[in-house]
């Protein structure tokens, strides 16, 4: 009853705002901003969707049977788990086999031992399935929500939708069939997997809410169904629009609310082109990455779980150029051992063999503290993190380094990254004990492949140490997104400076270039991993330094792979000189859309109506 009640009280609080907005102030067209999930253009009826009953607000009960409880709880995830499976099937004719793997990525998060097992020992600690669900589910999304990384940071919703799911089924509130228009524009708060698999494929249109990001799952779903969705609106009305016309711009992140006669038809044509485009890219999908003076580089993907891995396998990419493999641990409530860490990456060389596969090694602290190893300091960003751990923890390092080498052993796809290196004798240390993991398992009797060794590039002091680091490596990745924030002292997270930071900052390209130079001048592969790799204009000018491969998110990849094969090497290094002598990232940001436009790729910027 406590629980409904919060429910209630919830939507009482929501009608309440929206009240004291006015009818005047949607009496006419009104334009809202976003950012961009899935790109995109749609135009449909709103349909705001709210859950029953938030999770947030689901209180703590006392109980005097935890083992009943627990039986409850462990029915309810048996339960979503078939749920899911079938969920994957009812899609198998809509999404292909990498995007349906969507499904496993969250079968491993209401399968892991943080999740269940935290919200169980809460319940034999005295407290209901509900109360304890909430507070385990929030725990973690926390932590990651905390997290600088977007990919990671937006595993956050994934937790949060699951927990929403299972307080669900535990309170025997199953969504209530409706039927949507045919052109669905669905709206909400936070639009869950749930929400969006609820409406029928073929009537859902287009996506809006207040929160969520690019990288969340079901904005990966979105861009696999190929609906557009802009979300981040922060000042969405969503209670208001229930029936109003609404039009979804993911190219320039707006929302238009009831749009005049004119701005409709203008819209109509938007997306009568962007079906054009879309059809016209799929061919890409085998073809090289090749400019039109026979230039070529390699497209790889930036992954962290099994659903990401199969879907790159079915996209055309030619490897994954950074997984993740500290999400892994996140889903444990504790460090996985040898054997586990052994299975996952000899599952995920299986999946792409024989494509190549960058495993990084831990990569926690500073925004990603693992629940279980809790690190506490003023300025994490610049303290204990990533292979500073790794070194300070020398047995939980070698245990991962064995367990690479070991699923090396039986795919020969295996190359292997050490974070954040900002010193030589750092590095030295990390191939030392690589070494001795090599030489144990040699004397246990596993034959070792050694391979490929590489280091990010992503603080300042590794950009002009780059010439001795690299000599010691086989290869390099310029991490953009961290290397960024450090050379510009900028926390992009924070609201108040987050619009300082760009990746197209003279000296983020100047440092950028001299890695790349310095790298080629040694003989080794230099790739960017970060999101510059899947931003055109960045990419376009990644490509005259002579970058040797991007890797991205998947869903920038055939437009990316697009733009290379449309222009000519020869002038984007001319474009490079151009820009190079250009004093703001706006400036640089502008010249270099400029040269797409020129280039026939318009379609890659959108200029919004």
């Amino acid at each position: 009853l406590a629980a409904q009640l919060a429910g209630c009280i919830t939507q009482v609080e929501i009608r309440q705002a929206l009240e004291r907005l006015g009818d005047d102030a949607l009496s006419g067209t009104l334009f809202l901003e976003g950012v961009a999930s899935a790109r995109g253009v749609a135009l449909g009826e709103a349909v705001v969707v709210f859950p029953a009953t938030a999770l947030e607000r689901a209180p703590d009960k006392d109980i005097d049977n935890p083992e009943a409880e627990a039986a409850r709880f462990r029915q309810a995830v048996a339960a979503e788990l078939a749920e899911l499976q079938r969920l994957s099937e009812r899609m198998r004719l809509l999404l292909s086999a990498g995007d349906r793997a969507l499904f496993d990525a969250y079968a491993l998060l209401l399968s892991s031992d943080s999740l269940v097992n935290g919200t169980l020992e809460r319940i034999q600690a005295g407290n209901w399935a509900p109360g304890a669900l909430r507070a385990t589910v929030l725990e973690y999304a926390n932590i990651f929500a905390e997290m600088d990384d977007p990919y990671l940071r937006e595993r956050a919703a994934d937790i949060l939708d699951l927990g929403q799911r299972l307080l669900d089924r535990l309170q025997d509130e199953q969504i209530v069939n409706r039927d949507y228009p045919d052109n669905t524009i669905l709206m909400g708060d936070e639009i869950s997997v749930s929400q969006l698999l609820d409406v029928p494929q073929e009537k859902i249109k287009g996506l809006v809410s207040v929160r969520g990001t690019s990288t969340s799952h079901v904005a990966l779903l979105a861009r696999g169904l190929g609906i557009p969705a802009v979300f981040g609106v922060s000042n969405l009305p969503p209670g208001r629009l229930n029936g109003r016309e609404v039009a979804v711009d993911g190219y320039t992140m707006r929302v238009c609310i009831q749009p005049s006669p004119a701005l409709r038809q203008e819209y109509l044509k938007l997306i009568n082109e962007e079906a054009e485009l879309s059809r016209g890219l799929q061919h890409l999908r085998d073809l090289p990455a090749e400019t039109l003076d026979n230039h070529r580089i390699d497209l790889y993907a930036n992954s962290g779980l099994f659903a990401d891995i199969a879907a790159a396998r079915n996209s055309g990419v030619q490897g994954v150029g950074l997984y993740r493999s500290e999400l892994h641990f996140f889903l444990r409530d504790r460090f996985p051992n040898e054997e586990e860490q052994a299975t996952i990456y000899t599952r995920v060389l299986r999946i792409m063999d024989p494509h190549p596969v960058v495993l990084r090694t831990l990569d926690i602290g500073g925004d990603k503290p693992l629940p279980y190893f809790p690190i506490t300091e003023q300025n994490p960003f610049l303290g204990w993190r990533g292979i500073r751990i790794s070194l300070d923890q020398p047995d939980l390092f070698k245990t991962q380094l064995r367990a690479m080498l070991r699923a090396g052993a039986a795919y020969a796809n295996l190359s292997i990254l050490f974070p954040m290196i900002s010193t030589v004798s750092e590095l030295q240390d990390a191939l030392e004990l690589l070494r001795c993991a090599e030489m144990e398992l040699q004397e246990e009797g596993v034959t070792v492949r050694v391979p490929p060794i590489g280091i990010m590039i992503e603080v300042p002091s590794a950009v002009w140490q780059i010439d001795p680091l690299i000599r010691m490596v086989d290869f390099a990745s310029i991490g953009s997104n961290d290397l960024t924030q450090y050379l510009l002292a900028v926390d992009r997270n924070n609201d108040r400076v987050a619009k300082l930071y760009d990746p197209l900052h003279p000296v983020v390209l100047a440092a950028t270039r001299h890695v790349i130079e310095q790298s080629r001048a040694a003989g080794r592969p230099i790739s960017v991993c970060g999101e510059m790799a899947g931003d055109p204009a960045a990419a376009l000018l990644l490509l005259a330094m002579g970058v040797d491969s991007l890797s991205m998110n998947l869903g920038s990849l055939l437009k990316i792979k697009w733009m290379i094969r449309s222009v000519r090497y020869e002038e984007t290094q001319a474009l490079l000189a151009e820009v190079l002598e250009l004093d703001t990232a706006t400036a640089i940001r502008e010249r270099a859309n400029i040269f797409l436009d020129q280039q026939g790729l318009s379609g890659l910027l959108r200029v919004g109506k």
